[in-house]
């Protein structure tokens, strides 16, 4: 069974409002083995939702339909619904009776606009609504079927998981179950990783069940999606279980974490278990890697801070590097040993670098020098060449340290 998507407000068109409602509907059809094979968006105009509603029931056995279910004058999805399905509206008192008493409840007035929301379209079951005043709409079109749920975001969800999920399957007659797991990657790009990959890919193209897509995430690195389809959720897994074992198996430790985990959760692991602390020096990324560790909740337990030694002096002065170059691996070995004394933690690392706009201490721009310190005194330094503006260079500095720290900690 196919169920597509149609988003519908013009702030969405105009970059106001960032379309996430139709990614999470999509994900749970996904999760119940229901095709969406195509979300659309179009904004608040009668002919182009009635145009829009019209194409995908061309192709899909059902549409949900989001938003435009408000009482303003651009609110428009029940009247093109109506007259997709070639009927009126009318007034459902019922409806008209729950949002009278929500009102009263809050000893708020209810503009006269607000019974916009009780009009339905003749032929249409209602959803209930439980967090709002706009119902949603169950509406026969034939042999297929367009679901109308709210824009606001945890209406429109309790909607899809509480009614509309259940009536897919019931319409489908179907059980698979289909689901993603994201291998994220560091280390090599996404036409390195293709082609190592491309054997597997080969394969996968001869599978009636799994594939495989890459995802370009800039400074996030590269992420493996690998999608399963199967009768059941153990199924699926043993499918997603396979073919990640695969993957490791060609492209090895590169692959960081998976599905939710980013770079900074999974160092913060890492030292977690082996009982260790972490202490930072920070130059050229200014406080940015200290900001994304801290980012991750319970990092206090592992993350005893950070010096931003941005200034040359307060290298020389707090954490005792050498009068010199500071865009060195020396001088970044003695930023992560100062960093680690000061703060007294088990592990030090340090970032000393060029950002831009010019060179520095004789080095080019995307210069970056790291150094690690283990507990047991080994110093470990690395200088990469990154590519790309200030900020780019920044970001890709951030990830790269904690990739290297990673690596000694694996």
């Amino acid at each position: 069974m196919r169920c597509d998507v149609v988003a519908v407000g013009t702030e969405l068109l105009l970059g106001q409002i960032v379309d996430t409602n139709s990614s999470w509907i999509g994900e749970q059809l996904a999760t119940v083995g229901i095709n969406s094979l195509l979300q659309i968006k179009v904004g608040d105009n009668k002919d182009r939702i009635v145009a829009a509603i019209r194409d995908r029931l061309q192709e899909a056995d059902a549409v949900v339909v989001c938003g435009g279910l408000g009482p303003t004058h651009d609110d428009l999805t029940r009247e093109a619904i109506a007259t997709v399905m070639g009927v009126s509206l009318e007034l459902d008192d019922d409806i008209a009776a729950v949002i009278e008493a929500m009102f009263a409840s809050r000893k708020r007035r209810m503009p006269a606009n607000n019974l916009k929301q009780a009009e339905v379209p003749v032929g249409a079951q209602v959803i209930a609504q439980t967090r709002g005043t706009a119902p949603g709409l169950i509406c026969p079109v034939g042999t297929k079927v367009i679901y109308a749920v709210p824009g606001v975001p945890h209406e429109m969800r309790d909607m899809v998981e509480r009614v509309i999920i259940p009536d897919l399957i019931a319409r489908s007659g179907e059980t698979a179950v289909i689901a993603s797991r994201v291998l994220r990657t560091w280390g090599d790009s996404e036409s390195g990783l293709n082609e190592r990959l491309q054997p597997l890919i080969n394969e996968l193209d001869r599978s009636p069940n799994t594939t495989l897509a890459f995802l370009a995430s800039g400074w996030e690195g590269i992420k493996v999606r690998l999608t399963a389809k199967a009768e059941t959720k153990d199924a699926v897994d043993t499918l997603l279980n396979s073919w990640e074992q695969r993957v490791r198996e060609v492209v090895g430790d590169i692959v960081f974490g998976v599905d939710g985990d980013n770079m900074e959760s999974v160092v913060l692991a890492m030292l977690r278990k082996r009982g260790l602390t972490l202490a930072l020096a920070e130059s050229v990324t200014g406080g940015l890697v200290s900001g994304r560790l801290t980012q991750i909740a319970g990092a206090s337990d592992v993350f005893r801070g950070a010096v931003v030694s941005y200034a040359s002096d307060v290298k020389h002065d707090v954490l005792h590097v050498s009068p010199g170059p500071v865009v060195s691996e020396a001088a970044a070995a003695q930023m992560a040993q100062g960093a680690k004394d000061l703060l007294g933690a088990d592990v030090g690392l340090a970032l000393t670098g060029v950002a831009g706009p010019d060179q520095q201490d004789g080095q080019p721009v995307g210069t970056l020098c790291v150094a690690v310190v283990l507990p047991d005194g080994q110093v470990h330094t690395k200088t990469f060449v990154l590519p790309g503006q200030r900020e780019q260079m920044r970001q890709m500095s951030v990830i790269s340290s904690l990739d290297m720290l990673r690596g000694l900690l694996a």
